[in-house]
């Protein structure tokens, strides 16, 4: 095995959520030998090479919009993953056709998911089966201590945000209805009964993004 097949993966976390981030971080953390997650300083533009961009979807576009070419663009990128659990035909063909190398579920086990990291590195394209089961274990999204699941914390930052229901159905890809559906579950656990409580719920549970990590991509130091 030569040097350079020796080295871990280098890997760089995206999404606008610190405690998101953390739990990708935690799974594969005992993985440290095939992948390191690098730290992106938060208040600097990315300025240190890495392998591969892994881009999660909570609360930001699904298959991550024009904001893949963004990232591609950056000097100090490398190949670029969007992570997600929705699985539409067509936004695995829109995130290809920008430029992606991977469309990984988030029900992939920690091993599977390194496994898949490593064969985006070495110039595969990778595209996981949309599995049926729940989220991987260790992953975690704001709200989830209080009895949220993702897609409803997910729309519930996007509400905090102060995005209206068709800015989210866009965003997320689901029919306001489906929205709609969400949006009445969050209030009944949050004890809810207007936007306006939603959102300041929202803001004192920290719902509102902690960054802006897309605008580091964009500077191009």
């Amino acid at each position: 095995m030569t040097d350079e097949a020796a080295k871990p993966v280098t890997v760089a976390l995206v999404d606008d959520y610190d405690v998101v981030l953390a739990g990708i971080a935690r799974i594969l953390a005992p993985y440290q030998d095939r992948v390191r997650v690098l730290e992106i300083d938060s208040n600097r533009p990315v300025t240190q090479d890495v392998d591969v961009v892994l881009y999660d979807s909570f609360a930001q576009p699904e298959a991550g919009g024009e904001e893949i070419a963004d990232i591609i663009a950056n000097r100090h990128s490398g190949r670029l993953v969007v992570y997600t659990w929705n699985f539409h035909e067509n936004l695995i063909r829109g995130a290809l056709a920008r430029g992606a190398s991977g469309y990984l579920s988030k029900t992939l086990p920690a091993r599977e998911l390194v496994v898949a990291l490593e064969a985006v590195h070495a110039g595969e394209i990778v595209v996981s089966p949309p599995h049926r089961s729940r989220v991987m274990a260790g992953l975690d999204w704001p709200g989830r201590g209080e009895g949220l699941t993702e897609r409803e914390a997910e729309v519930l930052a996007l509400i905090t945000q102060g995005r209206n229901n068709a800015e989210i159905a866009e965003i997320t890809c689901l029919s306001p209805n489906t929205v709609k559906s969400y949006i009445r579950a969050l209030y009944r656990k949050i004890g809810a009964t207007s936007r306006s409580q939603a959102v300041l719920w929202g803001v004192g549970h920290g719902f509102a993004p902690d960054y802006h990590r897309i605008q580091l991509w964009r500077t191009k130091p």
